[in-house]
């Protein structure tokens, strides 16, 4: 208790400037060809939302192309089939290449410094994610120049997407391209859950935490749930077209409407996992700009969770015009009301922080474009409003009245709020500080443009001009309208042309910029290196800076926690996840080329499946896994220089294991994306029973008998036994117990067994996973709980030669932890899984 009161309390005495030195050394980013190996955050978070934003500008290109074809009635300048491709690449473009990532990146950028933490906890996993976004992506987006494009729309629906009518492997890039991508997201999102609840500085409980902070929390897990069910979709239609399994093939007991459940259960969050961040970011800009604290925090705070907690019980928004029972309609068209609430909460809040500034509210460039986005995001959330009510929906579904609600939405909550972002946290990464004057005129056109190019869509749509058509006739009166529009989306162009040429002006990465041009509260406008803030600081109120006003020289002068690096490594803090009490230090790992080259091998191992090129791929798949395993090796570093001193007196273990660990909290967050992925294939399953329920067996003797699941059950619970036994087997550090490596081999030798043996008694039992959509599903649980199974057989292999390397022991256990935590995992969903494919069938056949 002595030394927690102790940590209470900054160190009184300036630290020496050898110190600083050290630190510089260590953080150092290194410079040329080596660069591709930096994992700082401010690195890799600068080059994700430059990759992020590259992105825009082109599909930004692909929209003006679009709109100059839509201009007049009855324009040849692009062919159907061109524009059917720039127009499901502008799609995906926008919301899987640009949006999300654009949030994740602003998050790996951020979070550190408004944490005051050195780094992220997975610095390499977030360099992975980054290198493996921009090589897919940009294979994907270079498809629209050789004729390689998919053409179903950035929502690919079935049945137009199979391969009956979408021959070739235009299709292909989209799905194992996308697909791949957002598991580089979920990547990302397990980095920010981690680092937003366990590298908080000391003091800063969740009742302090940044609203940007909340927002990134909320997005991430949102990314989590909402994720993994288009990942399965994309699984399905994979599969399908490469092996003729019919999930969606109505005439063998499929349905399109599947695709439509699983997409939108993904695509309707997605608005507000793109929204969520932007909403933080202006809940940090605007007391900023008002010089007061944000009014209603706490009602904020409630409003971004429960928007994200009504935002999954939209997706049948989308599906008002399919043929749903009524009942069904009238509780999402009310679900999809009542979300407009918490929006509003924010909103509101926004106003009444505006409106009881201590001096005028500044007219900044950053000012001005969140006001801008007030207005257009209340638009579109009005016209969000609407369209929630189905017998509007009904009149005008797929018009361009949608395409106009759509462009409120997302560009009013989620663009204006990046470009006042780019204007207020420029100085924290730049020498200069972007020009007020080509930023209001970038605003100006932006915003002149945004509302030209929109508002008379809502009126043609009106009029029944039909979304995602690459022409029309003169006859039908839309002329006009699509000028209008058209010269907007001009305007719009010239606003980013703008602010591109003041980025290029004035933007030059560097130390030596004002440091706090603002005079904000909050953590990021600290001083700071490339180690991010000198010290780390003892937080007591949710705007440090104000509350505290010699906090910044305290910091700098190494006054506060952990102003060494005591390990002669890159460290942090890890704190508790609700008070933010001193725990642990992480020993982070610098750069290096594994993350690099295993995100490479990736990319290329799927883009080599989408043109089928087999053994190829299978080669970049392994030295992938080679290039992981590699790079993990020297993670796990021990507690051997532990305990260390962080200041005020207190020390510090630099190792520990379970539940306070953060490799154990992202091991759990992984075992949540698993099994939102499990549920995704639970819902098909059962949907698809639904649809067509002749498919499924009328008798249990068209079952394998029961004595084929019950074994596999009993291998999977062996599997998880033998683990839990080998955690037990662990010696003393400097020894090794000749058990430990057979029992971890024999768990996950039996998993495999297990997965063998339920996929093997169906094949010997007749069912074919071609025949039916009752095969396919059959199959699938055995394919999804067998790729976790490889990965777990992966990590075993890998503990093992720890084992026998003298790195693993009852103390430095952490590896065996996580392995552990998998087969227990894996486990569960086998049960489950089991209990499902054998139990269901006999249920609804008594």
């Amino acid at each position: 208790m002595a030394n927690e009161d102790k940590a209470t309390l900054p160190n009184s005495l300036p630290r020496p400037d050898g110190e600083k030195d050290e630190l510089l050394r260590i953080w150092k980013t290194p410079t040329g060809w080596r660069w591709l190996t930096a994992v700082n955050n401010t690195v890799v978070g600068l080059l994700y939302l430059g990759a992020a934003f590259a992105f825009f500008v082109l599909a930004g290109l692909l929209a003006l192309a679009m709109r100059t074809q839509l201009a007049v009635p009855e324009n040849d300048l692009l062919s159907q089939d061109l524009y059917n491709q720039v127009f499901t690449v502008h799609g995906t473009t926008m919301m899987f290449l640009f949006a999300v990532p654009a949030m994740e990146a602003l998050g790996v950028l951020l979070l550190p410094q408004m944490l005051a933490a050195r780094d992220l906890p997975f610095p390499r996993l977030s360099a992975f994610a980054v290198w493996a976004y921009i090589i897919g992506g940009s294979v994907f987006f270079s498809t629209v120049f050789y004729d390689l494009a998919p053409k179903g729309g950035w929502f690919m629906y079935p049945p137009l997407t199979l391969t009956a009518y979408s021959p070739g492997d235009n299709a292909d890039f989209w799905l194992l391209g996308i697909g791949f991508i957002e598991i580089s997201a979920i990547a990302g999102a397990i980095e920010i859950i981690v680092g937003t609840l366990k590298t908080r500085p000391p003091g800063m409980s969740l009742d302090k935490l940044p609203i940007f902070g909340w927002a990134m929390l909320v997005f991430a897990g949102m990314i989590v749930v909402a994720f993994p069910a288009v990942i399965l979709a994309t699984m399905f239609l994979e599969i399908e077209r490469s092996f003729g399994w019919p999930f969606f093939t109505a005439s063998r007991g499929g349905d399109p409407l599947l695709w439509q459940h699983l997409f939108w259960f993904f695509g309707h969050p997605e608005v507000y996992i793109i929204f969520l961040p932007a909403a933080g970011l202006v809940s940090m800009i605007v007391p900023a700009m008002a010089r007061t604290p944000i009014i209603g925090y706490k009602l904020i705070v409630v409003a971004l969770i429960a928007t994200g907690f009504f935002s999954f019980g939209l997706w049948v928004h989308h599906m008002f015009a399919t043929g749903i029972p009524a009942l069904s309609l009238a509780f999402f068209s009310a679900a999809s009301m009542a979300v407009a609430v918490p929006s509003g909460i924010q909103v509101f809040s926004w106003i009444a922080t505006i409106a009881s500034a201590k001096s005028r509210f500044q007219s900044t460039t950053p000012a001005l474009f969140v006001l801008g986005m007030l207005f257009i995001f209340t638009v579109g959330g009005l016209t969000g409003v609407m369209v929630a009510m189905v017998p509007f929906d009904w009149q005008a579904h797929d018009t361009y009245f949608i395409v106009a609600h759509l462009h409120y939405v997302l560009i009013g909550g989620m663009v204006f709020p990046l470009f006042a972002t780019f204007y207020y946290w420029a100085p924290m990464l730049s020498t200069r500080m972007l020009s007020e004057r080509l930023g209001k005129w970038a605003f100006w056109l932006i915003f002149i443009g945004f509302n030209v190019a929109f508002l008379p869509m809502h009126v043609s749509g009106l009029l029944g001009m039909p979304r995602r058509i690459w022409t029309y006739s003169e006859a039908s009166g839309w002329g006009t309208y699509n000028m209008i529009s058209t010269l907007g989306a001009y305007l719009i162009g010239a606003g980013v042309l703008v602010f591109i040429i003041d980025l290029l002006r004035n933007f030059r990465v560097g130390e030596g910029g004002e440091t706090n041009p603002w005079q904000a509260g909050t953590l990021e406008w600290l001083p700071s290196d490339v180690y991010s803030t000198r010290s780390i600081p003892h937080v007591t109120s949710r705007e440090p800076l104000w509350m505290q006003p010699d906090l910044s020289e305290q910091v700098e002068a190494g006054r506060h926690y952990l102003p060494n690096a005591p390990t002669g490594g890159r460290e942090t803090i890890i704190t508790s996840t609700v008070d933010a009490r001193p725990q642990y230090i992480i020993q982070m790992p610098g750069p290096g080329w594994g993350h690099f080259l295993a995100a490479a091998f990736t990319a290329a191992f799927f883009l080599l499946l989408t043109i089928k090129a087999v053994a190829p791929a299978l080669v970049c798949g392994a030295l992938a896994v080679v290039c992981f395993l590699v790079w993990v090796w020297e993670l796990d570093k021990g507690p051997g220089k532990g305990p260390v001193s962080i200041g005020a007196g207190l020390e510090l273990p630099i190792y520990v294991t379970g539940p306070i660990g953060h490799g154990w909290w992202a091991m759990v967050i992984l075992m949540l994306v698993a099994g939102s992925l499990y549920f995704a294939y639970l819902f098909s399953y059962l949907y698809i029973w639904t649809v067509s329920p002749e498919q499924w067996p009328s008798e249990a003797q068209r079952l394998p008998g029961l004595r084929w699941p019950v074994l596999s059950a009993l291998l999977f619970i062996a599997g998880a036994a033998c683990f839990a036994i080998a955690k037990r087997t662990l010696a003393e550090p400097g020894s090794r117990h000749p058990w430990t490596p057979l029992l971890i081999l024999a768990g996950a030798l039996s998993s495999v067994a297990a997965v063998g043996l339920e996929i093997g008694c169906h094949w010997q039992d007749g069912l074919r996973p071609a025949a039916s959509s009752y095969g396919a599903l059959v199959y699938m649980a055995g394919i999804l709980t067998g790729q976790l199974v490889f990965a777990m057989l992966i990590m075993a292999l890998f503990v093992i030669a720890r084992h026998f390397t003298g790195k693993l022991d009852r103390v430095r256990s952490a590896t065996l932890e996580n392995t552990s935590l998998l087969a227990y995992y894996i486990a569960a969903q086998a049960l489950i899984g089991l209990l499902v494919i054998h139990g269901f069938p006999r249920m609804i056949a008594l």
